[in-house]
């Protein structure tokens, strides 16, 4: 069996990169490989995680594996990576475009053109697998310079089957379930996420539909972005939404299901996103999904939502009544979406598919 080597810069709990680090290592140890953790910042328990500059004084021979994770700039896995003497493996998330961060977070911004700058290296290297989260992330890496032949789709393991299996917050359940419309957005505070936009749809549906509704903002918000969160309050308090757009922030599983079980539908709004797991979990939960088709958005959403190509807040508010007037649609695409996250987006079905991709350039996971 291989000795394995993941390399991921940060490895967070209830992040989509982190879960799928994990995802690996639990599905490599299964298999009788001896798997290393290496990061320059976690948070996991009960794992034994080392930093990621041990990794350069790693012994390695030609039958170790290096799993990079590549989703922001950084110059230190970058160098381990150029320098590793063993057959590698490289994971695209995709960068999120620094001009999203343009005037809100200088740090941020650098980040992003980094990552961009070293996928192209990354991608020209001739590593041995090149493995994307969506078919819009191949494009990217294909642009970039890496072999068609060596690079496959292989949707970010998950931790979905946990969420379903826990029991629901109670309190927050208690709290919330009343007569209102309750809306559901889960992912970071970040520019790329669209919040904007999301929070105008929503004042359309409120203004032109029903005023008896609510929508929860689920997502942690951190201080480096302290003016986007800012300038998102000002727009509720423009559009007179105070008390009806709850930031919820980060939230434990327990709670992630409640907020999901009280929601009569899943908004997204995003500008950008590489894959974007919290809709394969909503598809999980049965919970019919309303957004924008932007990037890898209608990509991961296939037919368990209504996706439009125009950005226009006016469709979304159409389309949230839509679904609740007509429960029918409702209930056919949350049915639709259980049977994709099924098909698609189960760690059985990413299992395959990460082990298909590997046979397929002669690696044997």
């Amino acid at each position: 069996m291989a000795r394995i080597f993941i390399l991921t810069p940060t490895l967070i709990s209830a992040d989509a990169v982190g879960n799928d680090v994990l995802g690996m290592h639990r599905v490599l140890r299964r298999r009788g490989h001896e798997v290393h953790l290496f990061a320059d910042d976690w948070n996991v328990h009960g794992l034994n995680v080392r930093h990621a500059y041990d990794a350069l004084s790693l012994e390695q021979n030609w039958d170790d594996i290096l799993i990079y994770h590549h989703s922001i700039g950084w110059n230190l896995g970058n160098s381990i990576l150029q320098n590793s003497r063993c057959r590698t493996i490289v994971k695209y998330h995709n960068v999120t475009p620094a001009e999203f961060f343009e005037g809100i977070s200088e740090p941020h911004r650098w980040r992003c053109l980094e990552g961009r700058s070293q996928l192209t290296s990354i991608a020209r290297a001739g590593h041995a697998l090149y493995l994307s989260a969506s078919a819009y992330n191949m494009k990217d890496l294909l642009a970039a310079g890496a072999g068609r032949d060596r690079t496959f789709v292989m949707a970010p393991f998950n931790e979905i089957e946990n969420l379903e299996s826990l029991t629901p917050d109670l309190e927050i359940l208690d709290k919330y379930s009343d007569s209102k419309v309750n809306l559901l957005m889960v992912g970071s505070v970040r520019p790329n996420k669209g919040h904007v936009g999301l929070i105008e749809a929503f004042a359309r549906y409120y203004y032109d539909f029903d005023c008896n509704s609510r929508l929860f903002i689920v997502g942690a918000e951190s201080d480096d972005l302290a003016g986007y969160s800012q300038k998102l309050r000002e727009l509720i308090e423009l559009l007179c939404l105070d008390g009806t757009v709850v930031f919820a922030g980060q939230v434990s599983p327990e709670a992630l299901k409640a907020y999901y079980l009280l929601s009569h539908a899943f908004l997204i709004a995003s500008e950008h996103e590489g894959f974007c797991v919290p809709l394969a979990e909503a598809m999980s939960m049965k919970l019919p999904v309303v957004g924008y088709a932007t990037a890898a958005i209608d990509e991961t959403i296939g037919d368990a939502g209504i996706i439009w190509n125009e950005r226009e807040p006016s469709l979304l508010a159409e389309s949230i009544n839509l679904l609740r007037e007509d429960e029918s649609t409702s209930v056919r695409l949350g049915a639709a979406g259980y049977d994709r996250y099924q098909e698609k987006f189960s760690n059985a079905v990413i299992e395959d598919q990460f082990l298909h991709a590997a046979r397929a350039v002669g690696l044997e996971l």
